[in-house]
C-alpha cells in the first residue's frame, strides 16, 4: 500500500472513530468542519432528523469577495464566524465540534476559535 492510500484509510479511520462518539441533537446540533486542499466548509447538523440547519464555505458569496488574499487560515477564520453568525439568526447557541478526523490544528482550529469568539459555545 502507498503512502496516500495509508494516509487517506488512516483519516477514514479517524473520522469514523470521532463519529461513533459524536452525534447532534435539536438543543445541540452538530457542528461537522471538513476541508480540502483550496477549500473549508462547515456545517450544523441535527443528527436526530438528518438535516442541515446550517451551512458555510470558503465558497459562499459573503466570504469569496472578502477573502481575496491573507491565506487558507484567514479564510477558515472568516467562515467561523459567518457559521456563528448563521447559527445566532437560527437562535442556535451551543454545538458539538466534530472535526471530521482532521487535527485540531491550522484551518480546523482558525475556524472553531473565531466561531467561538462570535459566541457560538462549544
Amino acid at each position: 500500500m502507498d503512502k496516500t492510500k495509508r494516509r487517506q484509510m488512516s483519516h477514514f479511520r479517524r473520522r469514523k472513530r470521532v463519529r461513533r462518539k459524536i452525534s447532534g441533537t435539536k438543543q445541540r446540533p452538530r457542528l461537522s468542519v471538513s476541508r480540502s486542499l483550496k477549500h473549508i466548509y462547515a456545517q450544523i447538523i441535527d443528527d436526530e432528523t438528518g438535516t442541515t440547519l446550517v451551512h458555510a464555505s470558503s465558497l459562499s458569496p459573503e466570504i469569496k469577495q472578502n477573502t481575496d488574499k491573507g491565506g487558507k487560515t484567514k479564510t477558515a477564520q472568516s467562515v467561523g464566524k459567518l457559521i456563528a453568525a448563521k447559527a445566532k439568526e437560527h437562535q442556535i447557541k451551543g454545538v458539538i465540534f466534530d472535526r471530521g478526523g482532521h487535527l485540531y490544528h491550522g484551518r480546523i482550529k482558525a475556524l472553531a476559535e473565531a466561531a467561538r469568539e462570535e459566541g457560538l459555545q462549544f
